[in-house]
This record gives C-alpha cells, sequence and structure tokens, in this order.
C-alpha cells in the first residue's frame, strides 16, 4: 500500500507512530457528483450529467468500501450504463494493479497497468492515498469520485431516468435522517472499526478500538433481532454497507485483524442478517472469497509476512435465516 507525492508514486505504509499507534482513515479527495442534469451535487464541482457508457468503475473485489458500489451497480442494473474493471486482489509495493489472475477485469478505458495511473491522469501532481472505487468519466477523463459513500448514492437515484435502470431507491428522503446516524454508527464502530484494530501498532490503540467495534455489533444485534433491515421495513444503503464488513468479518477479521472477542457466527440476529442478505439478487453474487482471502493475507506483509493464505473457516451463507416475518 503506498501513496502519490507530487505525482511520483512511494511504497510507503501508514503513519501510526505520529497517532500513538492508532490508525486514522484519510478522507476521500474526489468529492464530485454525477447527477440526473449534470447540475453540482452536494460537493464538487458540476459537468457530470448522468448517461448510458459515458462512467467507468474500478473496483477491488476484495475491498469492502469498493464491494458497496458493485452491490448497488447491481441492484440498479447498471451493467450496461457503466462499465467496470477489477484490480488484481494483491495490492503490494506497486498499490493496485490489472495484472492477470482469476476475476481481473483490465483497464479498457486508459490501458493502466496500475491504479496509481488513474489518478495522476485526472491530476499529474496528485499527493495522497490510491484507493477505490474510483468513479471515472469517459468524457473528460477526469476521476467523478473515490469515496464509496457518495458513488453509491450517485448509483442509487442520479440514473434513474435511463432506459434499463431497475426500480428501488435505497436512500429513501422519509428515512434520511434515520440512515444516516445508522451509517454514522456502523462506520465508526464496524466498517472502519475492523481497520483500527487490524492497523493498530500500540496495545491500548488495539484494545480501544476492538472495544469499540464489539459495543456497535452488539449494539447490531440488539437492533435487528426486532426488525429484519437496520431501517425497519425496507432494504436501504445502510445494509449495503454493513453487508460488505460482515460477510469478510469471519473470514478475515476475526484472524487477520485480531478482531476475536466474538465471530459474527456467534451473533444470533446478525449472523440470520448476513445469510438474508447474502441470499439476496445484487449481494450473495458479487462475493468473492478468492480475491477477499488473498487481499488481506498476501497484500499486509506487516501483518503476515509469510503471504499464507489459511484454508478456512468453512463458512454456509445459503442455510435458511428465518427472517422474513420481520418487521
Amino acid at each position: 500500500m503506498g501513496l502519490l507525492v507530487d505525482g511520483v508514486w512511494h511504497d510507503q505504509w501508514y503513519d501510526t507512530k505520529s497517532t500513538g499507534g492508532k490508525f486514522v482513515r484519510a478522507d476521500a479527495q474526489y468529492r464530485n457528483w454525477v447527477t440526473k442534469d449534470g447540475s453540482p451535487g452536494p460537493t464538487g464541482q458540476g459537468g457530470f450529467k448522468a448517461e448510458t457508457g459515458r462512467y467507468h468503475l474500478y473496483i477491488s473485489l476484495a475491498c469492502p468500501w469498493a464491494h458497496r458500489t458493485l452491490i448497488m451497480r447491481e441492484l440498479k442494473g447498471l451493467h450496461d450504463i457503466i462499465s467496470i474493471s477489477v484490480v488484481n486482489w494483491v495490492m503490494l509495493e506497486k498499490g493496485w494493479t490489472f495484472e492477470a489472475n482469476p476475476g481481473v477485469i483490465p483497464d479498457p478505458i486508459n490501458s493502466a497497468n496500475f491504479m496509481h495511473e488513474i489518478y495522476t491522469l485526472d491530476n499529474p501532481q496528485y499527493s495522497g492515498r490510491v484507493t477505490v472505487p474510483v468513479l471515472f468519466d469517459k468524457q473528460t477523463r477526469k476521476i467523478v469520485s473515490n469515496e464509496s459513500s457518495e458513488i453509491i448514492r450517485m448509483l442509487t437515484e442520479a440514473f434513474d431516468d435511463l432506459p434499463g435502470v431497475l426500480p428501488g431507491d435505497y436512500y429513501p428522503a422519509e428515512h434520511r435522517a434515520e440512515i444516516d446516524q445508522v451509517n454514522e454508527r456502523v462506520y465508526n464502530g464496524i466498517n472502519n472499526g475492523v481497520y483500527k484494530a487490524g492497523f493498530a501498532t500500540a496495545q491500548g490503540a488495539y484494545e480501544e478500538a476492538v472495544a469499540g467495534l464489539f459495543a456497535a455489533l452488539d449494539w447490531a444485534e440488539e437492533r435487528l433481532a426486532a426488525q429484519r433491515y437496520l431501517v425497519r421495513g425496507r432494504l436501504t444503503e445502510a445494509d449495503v454497507r454493513l453487508f460488505t464488513t460482515l460477510v469478510r468479518f469471519d473470514a478475515v477479521y476475526v484472524g487477520h485483524f485480531k478482531c476475536n472477542l466474538r465471530r459474527i457466527a456467534d451473533y444470533p440476529a446478525v449472523s440470520a442478517y448476513l445469510r438474508d442478505l447474502y441470499q439476496t439478487k445484487g449481494f450473495g453474487d458479487t462475493v468473492n472469497m478468492q480475491h477477499i482471502k488473498g487481499h488481506y493475507y498476501q497484500s499486509h506483509v506487516m501483518i503476515n509476512p509469510s503471504g499464507v493464505v489459511p484454508a478456512g473457516p468453512s463458512l454456509d451463507f445459503s442455510t435458511p435465516h428465518g427472517r422474513e416475518a420481520l418487521p
């Protein structure tokens, strides 16, 4: 995992010495929005109108943040509207690459070999981390956004007037306040919580992160014991955002990130909820455990120097979940 400094690639891990051993995630730098008419969104510049074939999505099947956007693309039926490239699951001294491997989809738009080339194509002097997902505009040859939470909102509604898009509002106006509150709890405690535990380099920082993570999972267990989804009565973006962490948890985060107080399998409601979502079109069919396990265990050499990928655990998300009757 590296970064660009004034457009030059550096193989450099996160600096946790200056933060007392805590992992601190930097904010995404590209925050433009695709809108129905090309008008500016909540942040960034305008000019990005929703059009068939104009945009390309760069993702990793391993990355939970990129996985969000792939699920939303499936839920909205955007296959013929937004094309995709998939990076290799191994991320080492050159960062994300398009080196051939099962499931990799090369870059047909810019013929990039490395993901950092997409960033310097947009800005030759870019400084910062090179992350996925990236929503790229083929017309202007600019990055629209590298903020996953905002990309999924664009996919939810910006393309609705185009032919072939499936119905479904995953950020409905009447539930936005509740969704925002849930998202904040899930992001801080769970989505980013596993990384704060896994990338901590001091015992106190690790213990603080793990305590917050499992407090948030306990909260989710209580909430999901009484209702089918995070927002009562309907599937929303909040469920998409939680799913991508949960589906990786027992396979990766328990062992690799030392998030081992409990497994998701030990939470009756959360584990049934995970199976419910997995069995929903657009969720389970976008999960690739080869990419997920291979990425974490082969890329994070400071955590797993051998690069050996564990054989287990054996996971079956296809068993009955019994949640159909919940409100």
